[in-house]
Protein backbone atom coordinates (compact mmCIF):
# COMPACT_ATOMS: atom_id res chain seq x y z
CA UNK A 1 0.00 0.00 0.00
CA UNK A 2 1.31 3.44 -0.87
CA UNK A 3 0.76 6.90 0.60
CA UNK A 4 -1.19 8.02 -2.46
CA UNK A 5 -3.87 5.41 -1.73
CA UNK A 6 -4.09 6.59 1.91
CA UNK A 7 -4.49 10.18 0.68
CA UNK A 8 -7.35 9.05 -1.58
CA UNK A 9 -9.07 7.38 1.40
CA UNK A 10 -8.74 10.57 3.45
CA UNK A 11 -10.15 12.65 0.58
CA UNK A 12 -13.15 10.32 0.18
CA UNK A 13 -13.70 10.40 3.94
CA UNK A 14 -13.82 14.22 3.90
CA UNK A 15 -16.14 14.37 0.87
CA UNK A 16 -18.58 11.98 2.53
CA UNK A 17 -18.39 13.90 5.85
CA UNK A 18 -17.37 10.75 7.69
CA UNK A 19 -15.79 10.94 11.13
CA UNK A 20 -14.47 7.39 11.08
CA UNK A 21 -13.26 5.02 8.36
CA UNK A 22 -11.83 1.52 8.64
CA UNK A 23 -10.20 -0.45 5.83
CA UNK A 24 -9.05 -4.04 6.13
CA UNK A 25 -7.25 -6.12 3.58
CA UNK A 26 -5.30 -9.34 4.02
CA UNK A 27 -2.05 -7.47 4.69
CA UNK A 28 -3.34 -4.02 5.68
CA UNK A 29 -5.52 -2.72 8.51
CA UNK A 30 -6.18 1.06 8.50
CA UNK A 31 -8.41 3.00 10.86
CA UNK A 32 -8.93 6.74 10.35
CA UNK A 33 -10.76 8.97 12.84
CA UNK A 34 -11.33 12.71 13.10
CA UNK A 35 -13.30 15.00 15.40
CA UNK A 36 -16.77 15.87 14.09
CA UNK A 37 -17.32 19.44 12.92
CA UNK A 38 -19.23 21.59 15.38
CA UNK A 39 -21.92 23.75 13.80
CA UNK A 40 -23.55 26.88 15.17
CA UNK A 41 -27.07 25.97 14.04
CA UNK A 42 -28.04 25.15 17.61
CA UNK A 43 -27.75 28.81 18.62
CA UNK A 44 -30.17 30.05 15.94
CA UNK A 45 -33.42 28.57 17.37
CA UNK A 46 -32.54 29.86 20.84
CA UNK A 47 -32.41 33.48 19.73
CA UNK A 48 -35.58 32.98 17.68
CA UNK A 49 -37.55 31.64 20.66
CA UNK A 50 -36.30 34.47 22.86
CA UNK A 51 -37.68 37.15 20.53
CA UNK A 52 -41.12 35.70 19.74
CA UNK A 53 -42.49 35.24 23.31
CA UNK A 54 -41.32 38.70 24.40
CA UNK A 55 -43.27 40.31 21.56
CA UNK A 56 -46.40 38.31 22.39
CA UNK A 57 -46.04 39.05 26.10
CA UNK A 58 -46.17 42.77 25.39
CA UNK A 59 -49.29 42.29 23.25
CA UNK A 60 -50.93 40.04 25.86
CA UNK A 61 -50.34 42.56 28.67
CA UNK A 62 -52.25 45.22 26.77
CA UNK A 63 -55.15 42.81 26.11
CA UNK A 64 -55.76 42.01 29.81
CA UNK A 65 -57.64 45.06 31.14
CA UNK A 66 -59.56 43.42 34.00
CA UNK A 67 -60.10 40.13 35.77
CA UNK A 68 -57.58 37.61 37.01
CA UNK A 69 -54.74 36.26 34.92
CA UNK A 70 -53.18 32.81 35.04
CA UNK A 71 -49.49 33.25 34.26
CA UNK A 72 -46.79 30.77 33.29
CA UNK A 73 -44.84 29.64 36.37
CA UNK A 74 -41.87 28.66 34.16
CA UNK A 75 -40.43 28.86 30.67
CA UNK A 76 -41.62 26.06 28.41
CA UNK A 77 -43.85 24.88 25.59
CA UNK A 78 -47.58 25.41 26.18
CA UNK A 79 -49.98 22.51 25.51
CA UNK A 80 -53.76 22.74 25.96
CA UNK A 81 -54.30 18.97 26.19
CA UNK A 82 -52.49 15.93 27.61
CA UNK A 83 -51.96 14.51 24.09
CA UNK A 84 -52.57 15.65 20.50
CA UNK A 85 -55.65 13.38 20.23
CA UNK A 86 -57.20 14.45 23.57
CA UNK A 87 -59.64 17.29 24.22
CA UNK A 88 -58.21 20.50 25.74
CA UNK A 89 -58.16 20.75 29.53
CA UNK A 90 -60.26 23.92 29.39
CA UNK A 91 -61.98 26.13 26.83
CA UNK A 92 -63.35 29.66 26.83
CA UNK A 93 -66.49 29.72 28.97
CA UNK A 94 -65.44 26.85 31.28
CA UNK A 95 -65.77 27.31 35.05
CA UNK A 96 -62.58 26.52 36.96
CA UNK A 97 -61.53 26.06 40.58
CA UNK A 98 -58.14 26.58 42.25
CA UNK A 99 -57.06 22.97 41.63
CA UNK A 100 -58.31 22.70 38.02
CA UNK A 101 -55.55 21.68 35.61
CA UNK A 102 -55.57 24.27 32.83
CA UNK A 103 -52.61 23.22 30.66
CA UNK A 104 -49.24 21.49 30.46
CA UNK A 105 -45.89 23.26 30.21
CA UNK A 106 -43.05 21.16 28.82
CA UNK A 107 -39.62 22.12 30.05
CA UNK A 108 -36.55 19.98 29.38
CA UNK A 109 -38.68 16.97 28.34
CA UNK A 110 -40.68 17.15 31.60
CA UNK A 111 -44.42 17.70 31.28
CA UNK A 112 -45.71 19.86 34.15
CA UNK A 113 -49.46 20.08 34.80
CA UNK A 114 -50.38 23.67 35.65
CA UNK A 115 -53.24 24.32 38.11
CA UNK A 116 -55.40 27.45 37.87
CA UNK A 117 -54.78 28.69 41.46
CA UNK A 118 -57.82 30.97 40.93
CA UNK A 119 -61.57 30.36 40.61
CA UNK A 120 -63.85 31.76 37.95
CA UNK A 121 -64.72 31.50 34.27
CA UNK A 122 -62.18 31.33 31.44
CA UNK A 123 -62.68 34.45 29.32
CA UNK A 124 -59.69 34.20 26.99
CA UNK A 125 -56.83 31.86 26.09
CA UNK A 126 -53.88 34.16 25.37
CA UNK A 127 -51.41 31.70 23.77
CA UNK A 128 -51.53 29.11 21.00
CA UNK A 129 -51.08 25.37 21.49
CA UNK A 130 -47.42 24.38 21.03
CA UNK A 131 -46.14 27.94 21.56
CA UNK A 132 -43.06 28.75 23.66
CA UNK A 133 -43.93 30.85 26.71
CA UNK A 134 -41.78 32.93 29.03
CA UNK A 135 -41.80 32.94 32.82
CA UNK A 136 -44.74 35.00 34.14
CA UNK A 137 -46.31 35.36 30.66
CA UNK A 138 -50.13 35.57 30.82
CA UNK A 139 -51.74 32.34 29.59
CA UNK A 140 -55.44 32.75 30.46
CA UNK A 141 -57.79 35.54 31.48
CA UNK A 142 -60.34 34.60 34.16
CA UNK A 143 -63.49 36.47 35.19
Amino acid sequence: MNLEYIDQLIEKMNKASLTELSYKDKDIDISLKREPKITTQVAQPVSKTEVTPVEKETISDTEVPEGKTIKAPMVGTFYQSPSPEADPYIQVGDKIENDTIVCILEAMKLFNEIEAEVSGEIVDILVEDGEMVEYNQPLFRVK
